[in-house]
């Protein structure tokens, strides 16, 4: 058990220390142009590894992907807009609330508001923080937030629409290049040019590069690998409840990076959600429906552990990740994952 809690707890720090090395990029790049250089780089190299077959496609395997690039896209790039104006924690926090309420939301199990209660409760701190505790936090930057957990949900359900339809990880590839073809409105004067106050893009500084793909592999690569040797030795439930501690480590990647104090507020805040994300995942995982109901078949939510492709997981370890009924949706509610088991935030 040890090496897959560390490989977890591993992939959880990577993608949160990539997001705090991404943040030393905003002021020459902007958080947008940061944005299409992580999804294409990252897009890119996946590419090459997979070598999709796309002329197969069919329409609707388009459609999905299309749709899959456009919520990704968004969700890391208001993510990245965020931690751009308030702090690492606080933002992994705010955005936790999307998944967390869609859960909720979709459960059977009504008891499942509770947790949602104890998410609310953090953001209610967190605003008192504001309000009270003589803490910056920009409105501005907290509304991008759950704007990028508003698009974490719908991430979800078309990260498992792509993960039905396309083997391997080549849909995830083809939406990540889209993804970043999308931005290039917003993002690519930023990412070659530069933006106003700042040093100038690649073109003025093409080491910048190298900085922009380290934060791609360290968001990227390096959790996907890491996440893919843990799956294939623990159940999706134990991987859901570890990945919750996601917020205790943008926390830790704020202060070592970009000297982000943890205040009280934040940190009462931090445990809270890390309550509310892992409460959730054991209730679901526990729930039974009461006897003589029927479960009605609902539309499955929860993207696959692994690629087709791949080396299958263990029997127990499969089930706990592709259980169809959003009521049972672990992994996918409570973490950013895609149809790999890749974290892409």
């Amino acid at each position: 058990m040890t090496l897959p809690v560390l490989c977890i707890l591993g992939s959880c720090a990577s993608l949160q220390f990539g997001a705090a090395t991404a943040v030393h990029l905003f002021d020459d790049l902007g958080t947008w142009g940061v944005t299409l250089l992580r999804l294409g780089i990252g897009g890119l190299v996946l590419l090459a590894v997979s070598r999709p077959a796309v002329r197969s496609w069919k329409a609707g395997d388009w459609r999905s992907v299309i749709l899959f690039a456009v919520t990704m896209a968004l969700m890391n790039g208001f993510y990245y807009a965020a931690i751009g104006r308030i702090p690492l924690s606080a933002a992994v926090a705010l955005e936790f609330t999307g998944p967390l309420v869609f859960s909720a939301l979709t459960s059977r199990n009504r008891r499942d508001l509770v947790w949602v209660g104890f998410a609310t409760a953090g953001m209610a701190v967190l605003g008192a923080e504001s309000v009270i505790g003589g803490a910056d936090l920009d409105p501005l930057g907290m509304l991008y937030a759950l704007v990028a957990g508003g698009f974490w949900v719908g991430y979800i359900i078309y990260s498992a629409q792509v993960g039905q339809r396309i083997p391997g990880t080549g849909g995830l590839a083809v939406s990540m290049v889209l993804g970043a073809v999308l931005l290039a409105p917003v993002g690519a004067h930023g990412a070659f040019a530069g933006v106003s106050g700042g040093d100038g893009g690649l073109l003025a500084q093409p080491g910048l590069f190298w900085f922009a793909a380290g934060t791609s592999l360290l968001a990227s690569v390096l959790p996907y690998t890491l996440e893919l040797i843990a799956l294939r030795r623990i159940s999706g439930a134990v991987f859901s409840i570890l990945v919750s501690l996601e917020p205790a480590f943008a926390a830790a990647a704020g202060l070592i990076l970009l000297d982000q104090q943890l205040t009280g507020y934040r940190a009462v805040t931090i445990v809270l959600v890390i309550c509310a994300s892992a409460g959730i995942t054991w209730s679901q995982n526990h729930y039974r429906e009461p006897a003589g109901v029927t479960p009605t078949p609902l539309t499955p939510l929860t993207p696959p552990a692994f690629p087709a492709d791949s080396e299958s997981p263990t029997d127990s370890s499969r089930e706990a990740t592709t259980v169809a009924s959003p009521s049972k949706t672990i992994s996918s509610v409570t973490s950013p994952r895609d149809s790999s088991g890749h974290s892409a935030r």
